[in-house]
């Protein structure tokens, strides 16, 4: 067979070009392999006359072959006897599925922060000529417009609930508006953080929603509390940190279409209540690796606690948990593990 032939085949098996581009494999060392195992007890001349190559190319080939663990170490340099290619591009695999992972996590999260800042654009422009927005400085003045939004909204409700476990007096609140809601048809969708989780009150609350038809899924973080209803007007707290600051009624088009932008890629990466949370890279769960991630941007425990709805008690038990799962003697230590697994 002559060299062109060997590579006309080649091309001609569905998935061998993309071997070579997904893993860097040249098209000459998977020539050699598919030669060991097509021609067994050929040595490096043999192999090198057939592909039309020098001999210390072959050997080139061999030697990483080898290290692949394509090849019997002990045999390659002499007469090469090839292993299942399974066993070397395993590996290769799950390093490559890892990054891929890691690639569109980051992509989602850019997603993410572009419709923030898409929303933060939009609220300011608006607040310049006082277009489409409403200020509510009562806590009762709002308590008392999320009711007017709730029995109007006629198609959908989407919904923000950061916060971590809610308090009783909230759920109980909130029970006749969803369930009336509910009855006339409107479909609602409600995000709640990880930590509600462990938390009797709130998931027995939504589990009676989704008993009703409402959609509920947990997530480890979220930007703010929210409220949008049919998507033409929302309800947003005019200070994140602070929900007794008041909050605003917005109207604006083009600072809805953000919001209901990040509600709709905050809710594709959000998982169903009563299904299992998704471990992420080397067995860390989503909720760890956001933890991870505001630490390294500089949060306090105290702050990291607050944005995940768990007790700092709990932050610190999480670190802990971590620290000794990657082996690591200090957060700085555990930092740059996962960064240089390309975890994070």
């Amino acid at each position: 067979m002559e060299v062109s032939e060997v590579h006309d085949e080649a091309e001609r098996e569905p998935g061998w070009s993309s071997l070579s581009s997904l893993f860097g494999l040249s098209d000459l060392l998977l020539d050699v392999y598919r030669t060991v195992v097509g021609r067994p007890g050929w040595g490096v001349s043999g192999i090198a006359l057939h592909l039309g190559v020098a001999e210390s190319q072959v050997r080139s080939c061999l030697d990483e072959l080898a290290e692949l663990s394509m090849l019997y170490p002990a045999t390659y340099s002499v007469n090469p006897v090839a292993l299942n290619p399974e066993i070397g591009l395993a590996a290769l695999l799950n390093r490559r599925e890892t990054e891929i992972q890691s690639q569109q996590a980051q992509l989602a999260a850019a997603r993410t922060k572009a419709a923030e800042l898409a929303a933060v654009y939009s609220a300011q422009q608006g607040s310049r000529g006082n277009l489409g927005l409403e200020q509510l400085e009562e806590i009762t003045a709002v308590r008392a417009r999320l009711t007017e939004m709730a029995d109007h909204a006629r198609e959908e409700l989407l919904c923000f609930m950061p916060g971590g476990a809610q308090s009783q007096e909230a759920l109980d609140a909130s029970r006749p508006l969803d369930e009336k809601s509910l009855s006339r048809g409107v479909r609602i969708r409600t995000l709640y953080l990880d930590s509600v989780r462990n938390d009797r009150a709130t998931t027995e609350y939504a589990r009676w929603l989704a008993g009703l038809g409402g959609e509920i899924r947990t997530i480890p973080s979220l930007p703010v509390r929210m409220l949008v209803v049919d998507r033409s007007v929302a309800l947003l707290p005019t200070d994140p940190e602070n929900s007794r600051a008041g909050a605003v009624v917005v109207k604006a088009p083009g600072v809805l279409a953000a919001l209901v932008h990040l509600f709709e890629a905050t809710w594709q990466q959000a998982s169903p209540l009563d299904g299992a949370q998704p471990c992420g890279p080397g067995g860390l769960t989503a909720q760890e690796l956001v933890l991870l991630k505001l630490l390294e941007l500089g949060h306090t425990d105290e702050v990291a606690a607050r944005k995940l709805g768990v007790s700092l008690r709990t932050v610190r038990r999480m670190m802990a948990d971590i620290l000794g799962r990657l082996g690591a003697r200090s957060r700085f230590e555990a930092g740059l593990l996962v960064t240089r697994a390309g975890w994070m």
